[in-house]
Protein backbone atom coordinates (compact mmCIF):
# COMPACT_ATOMS: atom_id res chain seq x y z
CA UNK A 1 0.00 0.00 0.00
CA UNK A 2 1.29 3.41 -0.95
CA UNK A 3 0.09 6.97 -0.78
CA UNK A 4 -0.70 8.48 -4.17
CA UNK A 5 0.61 11.78 -5.47
CA UNK A 6 -2.96 13.09 -5.55
CA UNK A 7 -3.41 12.26 -1.85
CA UNK A 8 -0.06 13.84 -1.01
CA UNK A 9 -0.91 17.04 -2.87
CA UNK A 10 -4.23 17.32 -0.99
CA UNK A 11 -2.40 16.88 2.30
CA UNK A 12 0.11 19.55 1.38
CA UNK A 13 -2.73 21.92 0.46
CA UNK A 14 -4.43 21.32 3.82
CA UNK A 15 -1.13 21.76 5.67
CA UNK A 16 -0.47 25.04 3.83
CA UNK A 17 -3.96 26.28 4.75
CA UNK A 18 -3.36 25.45 8.42
CA UNK A 19 0.05 27.09 8.28
CA UNK A 20 -1.55 30.26 6.92
CA UNK A 21 -4.14 30.19 9.71
CA UNK A 22 -1.27 30.00 12.23
CA UNK A 23 0.60 32.79 10.39
CA UNK A 24 3.63 30.58 9.79
CA UNK A 25 5.65 29.57 6.76
CA UNK A 26 6.42 25.88 6.54
CA UNK A 27 8.36 23.25 4.68
CA UNK A 28 6.08 20.25 4.14
CA UNK A 29 7.33 16.83 3.02
CA UNK A 30 5.40 13.67 2.20
CA UNK A 31 7.12 10.30 1.88
CA UNK A 32 5.64 7.07 0.57
CA UNK A 33 5.54 3.76 2.43
CA UNK A 34 9.19 3.14 1.53
CA UNK A 35 10.19 6.52 3.05
CA UNK A 36 10.95 7.94 -0.41
CA UNK A 37 10.14 11.62 -0.94
CA UNK A 38 6.90 11.86 -2.93
CA UNK A 39 5.86 15.50 -2.59
CA UNK A 40 7.34 18.63 -1.09
CA UNK A 41 6.39 22.28 -0.68
CA UNK A 42 8.45 25.13 0.69
CA UNK A 43 6.18 28.05 1.39
CA UNK A 44 7.50 31.46 0.33
CA UNK A 45 9.77 32.73 3.06
CA UNK A 46 10.03 29.42 4.94
CA UNK A 47 13.37 28.81 6.61
CA UNK A 48 15.92 27.08 4.39
CA UNK A 49 17.24 25.12 7.36
CA UNK A 50 13.83 23.58 7.90
CA UNK A 51 13.77 21.99 4.45
CA UNK A 52 15.99 19.08 5.51
CA UNK A 53 14.29 18.86 8.90
CA UNK A 54 10.84 18.41 7.34
CA UNK A 55 12.06 15.59 5.12
CA UNK A 56 13.83 13.88 8.02
CA UNK A 57 10.71 14.21 10.20
CA UNK A 58 8.66 12.45 7.52
CA UNK A 59 11.26 9.70 7.13
CA UNK A 60 11.60 9.27 10.89
CA UNK A 61 7.83 8.93 11.29
CA UNK A 62 7.77 6.26 8.56
CA UNK A 63 10.85 4.38 9.72
CA UNK A 64 9.32 3.85 13.15
CA UNK A 65 5.60 4.25 12.35
CA UNK A 66 4.94 6.75 15.10
CA UNK A 67 4.83 10.49 15.65
CA UNK A 68 8.29 11.99 15.91
CA UNK A 69 7.34 13.61 19.22
CA UNK A 70 6.77 10.16 20.72
CA UNK A 71 10.17 9.04 19.51
CA UNK A 72 11.60 12.17 21.11
CA UNK A 73 10.14 11.31 24.49
CA UNK A 74 11.66 7.82 24.24
CA UNK A 75 15.08 9.11 23.17
CA UNK A 76 15.83 11.30 26.17
CA UNK A 77 18.79 10.38 28.42
CA UNK A 78 17.91 7.16 30.19
CA UNK A 79 15.13 6.42 27.69
CA UNK A 80 14.71 3.20 25.75
CA UNK A 81 15.74 4.88 22.47
CA UNK A 82 18.46 7.18 23.78
CA UNK A 83 20.71 8.36 20.92
CA UNK A 84 18.47 6.89 18.19
CA UNK A 85 18.62 10.23 16.35
CA UNK A 86 22.15 9.31 15.27
CA UNK A 87 20.95 6.29 13.28
CA UNK A 88 19.68 6.19 9.69
CA UNK A 89 21.81 9.16 8.57
CA UNK A 90 20.13 11.34 11.18
CA UNK A 91 16.62 11.31 12.54
CA UNK A 92 14.50 14.13 13.90
CA UNK A 93 12.97 13.31 17.26
CA UNK A 94 10.75 16.29 18.02
CA UNK A 95 7.14 16.93 16.93
CA UNK A 96 6.11 17.57 13.34
CA UNK A 97 6.34 14.12 11.75
CA UNK A 98 3.39 11.72 11.58
CA UNK A 99 2.57 8.45 9.83
CA UNK A 100 -0.22 8.53 7.23
CA UNK A 101 -2.72 5.66 7.32
CA UNK A 102 -5.35 4.52 4.86
CA UNK A 103 -8.96 3.73 5.81
CA UNK A 104 -7.92 0.23 6.91
CA UNK A 105 -5.26 1.58 9.26
CA UNK A 106 -2.33 0.53 7.06
CA UNK A 107 0.58 2.97 7.02
CA UNK A 108 0.98 4.28 3.47
CA UNK A 109 3.45 7.10 4.07
CA UNK A 110 4.30 9.95 6.41
CA UNK A 111 4.29 13.73 6.61
CA UNK A 112 6.99 15.98 8.02
CA UNK A 113 6.55 19.68 8.75
CA UNK A 114 9.10 22.23 9.92
CA UNK A 115 9.31 25.99 10.11
CA UNK A 116 7.82 27.19 13.39
CA UNK A 117 7.42 26.00 16.96
CA UNK A 118 7.13 22.26 17.45
CA UNK A 119 3.51 22.82 18.51
CA UNK A 120 2.74 24.57 15.23
CA UNK A 121 4.71 22.00 13.24
CA UNK A 122 2.63 19.23 14.82
CA UNK A 123 -0.66 21.07 14.24
CA UNK A 124 0.16 21.62 10.58
CA UNK A 125 1.16 17.95 10.17
CA UNK A 126 -2.14 16.91 11.81
CA UNK A 127 -4.07 19.09 9.37
CA UNK A 128 -2.36 17.36 6.47
CA UNK A 129 -2.98 13.87 7.81
CA UNK A 130 -6.63 14.69 8.53
CA UNK A 131 -7.48 14.97 4.83
CA UNK A 132 -5.73 11.70 3.96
Amino acid sequence: MNITLDQAEKMIAAAKTKSGALDTKMNIAIVDSGANLLAFARMDGAWLGSLDISIKKAKTARYFDMDTGIIGSLSQPGGALYNIEHSNNGLITFPGGMPIKNANGDIIGAIGVSGSTVENDHAVAEAGVAVG
